[in-house]
């Protein structure tokens, strides 16, 4: 494959989605990635071979499975060498009293949030590491950052993913390997359903650029990230509307 490829994870909504269709507007052969909204996916590579050269593969499974992770790369390596980017960006959200959250639903976030940026990174490695290149961005949050009330365990959970992304950044550097992190601020996504409108028009007014960020804006400063100076690694850049 001559192209550059790069493997999105959550890519059938939100700032997954947007992420897909920026890059392989860009040239990039896109693996699209989803654990259940197979429809959603499917209109998602509809989109993107409508695209002059767009190419894109599905590539399903639970990335908080190591199993179905080691799938995805089996399946990945049937197309192409390794991948040139990864985006992990595939998450849930949790929004409750610590004291009222279930072990099955806690262990459930840090799989899904936490565990599965683990799983991508070390599938992803290999090929990166022989070639001595590539850029790992994964889809971190403020909260992660600060905390938030309510949100205790999806914080816990972003804050791993920082702590993970700088960790790795310096180990891989001598791999000219770089890894950076977006610490999302409120995103117009489905993530938000959780908030009534009352409450999203409330938060709205909390931000300083007085509304929530779009998918698109995620995408493309993940795009900026991926061709980004080398010597930009360990980086937790905050997009967040002035919140924080």
């Amino acid at each position: 494959m001559t192209k550059k490829t790069v493997l999105v994870t959550g890519a059938s909504r939100g700032i997954g989605r947007a992420c897909a269709l920026r890059f392989a507007a860009g040239g990039y052969h896109v693996f699209l990635n989803c654990r259940k909204s197979w429809k959603a996916l499917h209109q998602v590579r509809a989109q993107i071979e409508e695209m002059p050269y767009g190419s894109c593969e599905i590539v399903t499974g639970d990335v908080g499975n190591p199993d179905d992770v080691k799938g995805i790369f089996d399946a990945v390596s049937l197309s192409c060498d390794g991948l040139d980017v990864l985006i992990n960006n595939a998450g849930i959200a949790y929004m409750g009293l610590l004291s009222d959250m279930t072990n099955k639903e806690w262990n459930h976030m840090i799989q899904t949030d936490l565990s599965s940026v683990f799983y991508c990174c070390r599938g992803a490695l290999p090929h990166m590491i022989s070639v001595k290149r590539g850029r790992i961005i994964n889809i971190s949050s403020m909260w992660g950052t600060v905390g938030a009330s309510c949100e205790a365990a999806y914080s816990a959970a972003k804050s791993g993913v920082n702590g993970l992304t700088r960790a790795l950044a310096k180990e891989l550097a001598p791999s000219n390997i770089q890894v950076n992190a977006i610490a999302c601020g409120a995103i117009d996504t489905s993530m938000n359903d959780l908030l009534s409108e009352e409450e999203k028009l409330a938060f709205a007014e909390e931000i300083p650029a007085g509304r929530f960020g779009s998918p698109e804006e995620v995408a493309q400063l993940a795009w900026d990230i991926a061709h980004a100076p080398e010597y930009m690694t360990g980086q937790i850049i905050g997009l967040d509307g002035g919140y924080i």
